[in-house]
């Protein structure tokens, strides 16, 4: 069935209307409604240029699938560098009609706004489509990706801009999405709460000096307060051995692990993580002689930690067999061209001493691969604020457990999407 409906532009609003008339039929997405309340009330020959030359190349830089799946959180990450704050998902577009309806902006005009919406697109796209064209950003990127960091993307947009106009250079840039990974990655690792990264990120800008891009943020990183502090060394080092990684998108880290300074690095997409202690609750009696009278507690300890996984293409073969078997066999770490087996080869039994060795080498690596911020006390001391009330002073949202409605029992990101 078809409707016709005639509106008379002088009198009828035909925004209004179609908010109406959708709100009983198949809900439209944020995009859509917001598409429409930009380019519906415009007269037809404006429209469609406008269209044609800022929101179909978006429709099109985005892909049909991803249109769909990713555009109304770029819109949310895109109002959050606007506005400051962060709106809820589902009220993207009453937050854009706001927005675009305000006087204190330089995108009054429907013409700039579209043009500056159509650039940040791009971003997004570079950073969370896989579009970017510089191979070590694009690296970075994906990284990000895999780590699940979009609450970092306002953070990122706005750096992104900055590189676009030649206020941050390449490496730079390249260097400040690095250290975004390693604070994510770091702060899973240590168990620090993950209940304020939105925040964090969004407000992020606000510390960075254009002319001392990496320095500010670093500085920045350096002075947050306890329970959103960046983990150093020691603590990352110490905690990263013992922690249980499985659930904790176990390839991604064991990817980085293996590629990191590689010129040649390996597509792991095939690859499946292997315990080389197995899982397997009733160990045969070879496996129970290895680690020793004490093999239970030594499997539940050491079981899902950074010693005892890596990477294998023959996990199926492998199975449960005892360690010399899947040392020796065909296709078996000896073979193995994965330089996260490197120590396995000529190792005679596999026990709680040889599991703490590994994870102890594997963590010295891990502190470079996921490197923390260094700044010297002269330069973290010039970004220090003013008084005590300045923009670092403690308040009780850094007390988390006194905050109204914030007592929840709080794991890391990477074990809740893991």
């Amino acid at each position: 069935m078809l409707v016709d409906i005639a509106l008379d532009r002088t009198h009828d609003n035909p925004q209004l209307i179609f908010e109406s008339m959708n709100s009983t039929g198949l809900e439209l997405s944020q995009a859509d409604l917001i598409r429409n309340f930009v380019l519906m009330g415009l007269e037809p020959d404006r429209q469609e240029k406008l269209y044609n030359e800022y929101w179909r190349p978006m429709e099109m830089a985005f892909g049909q699938d991803a249109y769909g799946s990713h555009f109304d959180s770029f819109m949310r990450h895109y109002l959050t560098i606007k506005t400051g704050t962060i709106p809820k998902i589902g009220r993207v577009y009453e937050e854009f009609k706001s927005f675009s309806q305000r006087k204190d902006h330089a995108l009054v005009n429907v013409d700039k706004l579209l043009a500056d919406l159509n650039e940040f697109a791009n971003y997004y796209c570079a950073i969370a489509l896989g579009k970017e064209p510089e191979p070590g950003l694009a690296a970075a990127f994906r990284d990000i990706q895999d780590l699940k960091v979009d609450t970092a993307y306002p953070l990122i947009l706005e750096m992104y801009d900055d590189y676009r106009k030649d206020k941050l250079s390449l490496n730079d840039f390249t260097d400040a999405v690095r250290y975004i990974e390693s604070y994510v990655f770091r702060t899973a690792v240590c168990s620090i709460p993950t209940n304020s990264l939105n925040n964090t990120f969004a407000t992020f800008s606000r510390a960075l000096k254009k002319d001392k891009y990496i320095e500010s943020m670093l500085a920045h990183f350096l002075q947050m307060p306890s329970y959103r502090r960046f983990p150093n060394d020691e603590e990352f080092f110490r905690e990263i051995q013992v922690k249980n990684l499985y659930n904790s998108r176990a390839s991604y880290w064991l990817r980085r692990l293996e590629n990191y300074d590689h010129k040649e690095p390996i597509s792991v997409e095939e690859y499946t993580v292997e315990h080389i202690l197995p899982q397997n609750e009733n160990l045969s009696k070879a496996w129970q002689e290895s680690p020793g009278e004490d093999w239970r507690r030594i499997q539940e300890t050491w079981l899902h930690t950074l010693g005892n996984l890596t990477l294998t293409g023959y996990n199926a073969e492998y199975g449960d067999k005892h360690f010399a078997e899947k040392r020796d066999m065909k296709g078996g770490f000896k073979e193995s061209h994965l330089r996260l087996n490197d120590d396995l080869r000529e190792l005679d039994r596999w026990d709680e001493t040889a599991i703490r060795d590994r994870a102890k080498r594997l963590a010295g690596k891990a502190i470079t691969v996921w490197k923390g911020p260094s700044l010297s006390q002269d330069a973290q001391n010039a970004y220090l604020p003013d008084s005590e009330m300045g923009t670092n002073a403690y308040t009780i949202e850094d007390h988390r457990y006194l905050v109204e409605g914030s007592y929840t029992s709080t794991q890391s990101s990477l074990e809740s999407k893991g």
